[in-house]
This record gives C-alpha cells, sequence and structure tokens, in this order.
C-alpha cells in the first residue's frame, strides 16, 4: 500500500483536537504509562480551500472512457447454477476445515491484497473518494461558516458541533484507506462550491450528501472484483450510515424512517455529487460514469415548514398555482433538492413545541403531518442533456433515453414506476405511488430517489444500473420523510 504523508489539521479545524472534549480517546495519566502506538499516516490535504465556482476554460471534457465501447449490458436471464443449491440446510460438501462450509469467495487462504482488480473496481472506488472529499471539506467548511450563535439558533449546541467536526475526521480516515488501496492515481481533494446560506441548509445537504455516499457504495460494493477492497469500504460506509442518521437528527427528522437502505448506480450518486465540485488538481483521475441532467422537484417537501403547507399544488390547465401557499420552489438546488430555510416565522417548525409538530433537533420526533403520501401530486421540471457539470465545468450531461413517460421511485428494496403527465418536453408532474416493503413499511419513506424514464423496466437491487440507458434525466433526492 502507498503511505503518504501525514498532516496536522490544527491550522484547519475550528476546534483543537486537543479540546476538552476530545479528553475521552486519551490514555489516562495515572497508574502505569501506556506506550503509544505507532498508527499510518493520513492524506494530505489543504488548510484551507477557496468555496467558489469554476470560472475558467477546461482543458478536456466528457467521462474516460476505453479505446472499446460496446453497444450496452445484454439482457442473459437466469445463471444455470443460480437455483441448484437445495437450502435445506444440510451440508453438501466436504468442509475445508472443522466447523468451516464450503463455499464463499477469498476463503481458500490466499494472502489478501486490498487494491483494486479491475477497471469497474478503480473507477467505483474513485467514486467514492471523490464523495469522501466533498464530506470531509463539508463538514469542516460548515463548521467554519457559521458562528457559535448561528448553531445555537438553530438547536445545536458545542456538544453537537463537536459531532460534526469528529465526523470530518472519519472522513479523513476514510479518504486515506481509499487512497492507499488505489495507489498514486487516486483521485486528490478538489475545491467545492455549496448552495447552502444557514446552519438549516448546511444541515440537510449534508443529511442529502451522506444519503449520496451511503447509497452510491450500496448499489457497487456486492459487484467488486476485489473482494479485499470490499470489505474495507463497508467497514467505512456503516460508519457513513451513521453519519447520515446524525443528521437527520439534527433536521429534526425521523432518524431512520425505512426498514432497509436504497442502493443506487454510481451514474446516480456522479450525477447528484459532481456539480458541488468547482475545480480539480492538475492532473485529476478521471471518471468513466454517466452525468445525467439534472432534476429539480418544484414542490420538494421541506422540512423547515410545519402542518400542511407542504400539501398538494392546486393545478389549473396542467399549471401550478398557489405557490406561496403550498411551499413551491422552497429548494435551493436540484438534484440534492436542497430546502431553502428562509420560510415565514408562521409557517417554520423549528421553533414549534407542539407535540408531532416540532422539528428542533432531537434523538427522534414523530411528525403528526407527514413531510410526504401516497397520492400526492409531485411536479418536476428537468434540464435537456449538453450542460458542462462537475470538476472544471469538464463533464457533460448525457442522456441515451426515449421520451419521459415514467418517474422511476428507488427506495428501499424497490423500484417502482409512477406515470408522468408532461406540461411540456421538460417539466410534468406525476402521483406518489402506494406501496409496502413488506407489509407495514411504506416503501416511499426518508431521503429518497427519483428519476424521469422512459420505460418502467423491472431492475431489482443487484442490477439497479439496467435502468441508466433509460434515465432521461434525474436522480433526484425527494424528502419523503
Amino acid at each position: 500500500m502507498n503511505r503518504l504523508s501525514v498532516i496536522g489539521l490544527l491550522g484547519w479545524l475550528p476546534y483543537s483536537w486537543a479540546s476538552p472534549a476530545a479528553h475521552f480517546a486519551r490514555a489516562p495519566t495515572s497508574g502505569v504509562p501506556t506506550p503509544p502506538l505507532s498508527s499510518a499516516p493520513v492524506v494530505i490535504v489543504p488548510t484551507s480551500i477557496p468555496h467558489t465556482s469554476f470560472s475558467g476554460t477546461p482543458s478536456v471534457t466528457g467521462a474516460v472512457n476505453a479505446s472499446s465501447v460496446g453497444s450496452g449490458i445484454p439482457s442473459l436471464g437466469l445463471s444455470p447454477a443460480a437455483t441448484t443449491y437445495p437450502s435445506d440446510g444440510s451440508l453438501h460438501d466436504a468442509e475445508p476445515a472443522p466447523y468451516v462450509p464450503a463455499g464463499g469467495l477469498g476463503t481458500n487462504g490466499t494472502t489478501p491484497v486490498y487494491n483494486a482488480k479491475s477497471d469497474f473496481d478503480f473507477e467505483s472506488l474513485s467514486l467514492a473518494l471523490y464523495q469522501e472529499y466533498v464530506e470531509l471539506d463539508l463538514f469542516h467548511y460548515g463548521l467554519a461558516r457559521f458562528s457559535v450563535q448561528d448553531f445555537q439558533a438553530a438547536g445545536l449546541s458545542a456538544e453537537d458541533r463537536f459531532l460534526i467536526e469528529f465526523m470530518a475526521n472519519q472522513e479523513l480516515g476514510h479518504a486515506t484507506m481509499l487512497t492507499n488501496i488505489l495507489g498514486a492515481a487516486a483521485p486528490r481533494q478538489c475545491t467545492y462550491n455549496y448552495p447552502f446560506t444557514t446552519v438549516q441548509e448546511f444541515i440537510d445537504f449534508s443529511q442529502k450528501i451522506t444519503r449520496i455516499g451511503e447509497s452510491g457504495v450500496y448499489g457497487f460494493i456486492s459487484h467488486l472484483d476485489s473482494r479485499e477492497a470490499a470489505i474495507l469500504l463497508t467497514q467505512s460506509i456503516t460508519t457513513e450510515a451513521r453519519q447520515q442518521m446524525i443528521f437527520r437528527q439534527f433536521e429534526g427528522l425521523f432518524p431512520m424512517p425505512v426498514w432497509f437502505e436504497v442502493g443506487v448506480p454510481q451514474s446516480w450518486a456522479w450525477t447528484l455529487l459532481s456539480p458541488y465540485i468547482s475545480s480539480c488538481p492538475d492532473n485529476q483521475t478521471r471518471l468513466a460514469w454517466q452525468n445525467f441532467p439534472a432534476l429539480r422537484i418544484l414542490n420538494q417537501p421541506n422540512p423547515a415548514r410545519a402542518g400542511k403547507s407542504v400539501g398538494n399544488a392546486a393545478i389549473t390547465n396542467s399549471t401550478i398555482t398557489n405557490s406561496t401557499t403550498f411551499g413551491l420552489n422552497e429548494t435551493i438546488s436540484s438534484g440534492t433538492n436542497t430546502l431553502n430555510s428562509t420560510v415565514a416565522a408562521n409557517s417554520s417548525c423549528v421553533n414549534s413545541t407542539s407535540m408531532g409538530g416540532s422539528c428542533h433537533p432531537a434523538i427522534t420526533h414523530n411528525r403528526t403531518t407527514p413531510l410526504s403520501w401516497p397520492g400526492r401530486q409531485v411536479w418536476l421540471s428537468w434540464e435537456t442533456p449538453g450542460r458542462p457539470v462537475g470538476p472544471n465545468n469538464s463533464y457533460i450531461t448525457a442522456t441515451t433515453a426515449g421520451s419521459p413517460r415514467y418517474v422511476a421511485w428507488a427506495s428501499q428494496l424497490n423500484v417502482t414506476y409512477s406515470a408522468l403527465t408532461l406540461s411540456n418536453s421538460t417539466s410534468g408532474y406525476t402521483i406518489q405511488p402506494n406501496l409496502e416493503t413488506y407489509a407495514g413499511d411504506p416503501a416511499i419513506n426518508g431521503t429518497v430517489f427519483i428519476a424521469i424514464t422512459d420505460t418502467d423496466l423491472f431492475v431489482t437491487p443487484f442490477n439497479i444500473s439496467l435502468l441508466n440507458p433509460h434515465v432521461v434525466a434525474g436522480p433526484g433526492l425527494y424528502q419523503a420523510g
């Protein structure tokens, strides 16, 4: 593995690692002295970077591609051996060792090598590293940008701020681990430009960025050729899942309103992440994944609003009316569809003290009025392809899909579809579907992914990427609950 130099973070962090809140990690000062253990160095990251949009001219455009590109992944049906194992509780092969059943991958005693073993591995792990660097910068930047008073006004204390700081340092570890796996060509930290202007918007944006990171890895981790890399990535993404839950709690949302967490394709994650990356260093490793046209949810449920103010919009001649009453256009960016926190005081739930009406930071809230519900009319608009996005504006949005016909809802174990009613070629509405993953578990809940598609292709969590050629625009993050 490559070993990179250590960096002192104290000049970057708004709170010193030696602050009293960090004393839990120190050895006791009395009793038998504990000798220090040697530790691996972490990646070098700059102590200060700009947070502005890219204004130059890209030297290269488009995703990286191979010299030969096929026309698509064929549908091959069932593997001949897919259903042959009897699953009857008996052992059917000799055990290679006592208490060790036959089978499994990477269980034959060979020495593990923690590296990429295919282009798929390298591109997937590089995407994950881009994600970790965004989060590393995002959490530090949010702490540095807003004052103590700003956080207190949003209901977040010094302990809460330290938790965000600690999560930033978790990302330093994740970035180091992935860099060591990828080697000298690993992507490096870039510069970023975020849409938020308030603490509430920062928390909502962070909640959605961690959802992208978690679900993006779930979508590819079981497909990695490198089982060794997969186990390390599992150990990092489980931490990311906890971060996503923490930010939901900071936002006053129920921490885990689903039975299963969804996995999405790499191109979905890259589409959502890349618009916030302004520029990257020279000779930065480029990615092969697709950037789809952006999707905006015009009446995105707003977690900062109280009561029915997030409800259905009225329709007159296929247009939206009553925008003030129904909370339309209350997002500050497409894709992530991050909330706009500047709602009227009498419509805000942040300072509400009513049972089931408050969204003040808490371990849990059970809101009386749900953010969304089956039958809710959801208004959407989307961009046309060909727009430059991402690092140095060097990636170009593209789609191979036909005409927009459906909205795909990816949540938990399901991808289901609702019909799309067009207002014009780049906008329309759909109705939130009514379905359960299993009885008693509403499938559409939490922070879910939606996309405009040209067909209602049947896919499952293991082959959801087969939907990519049919995506007209998206995904967008829909705040269902």
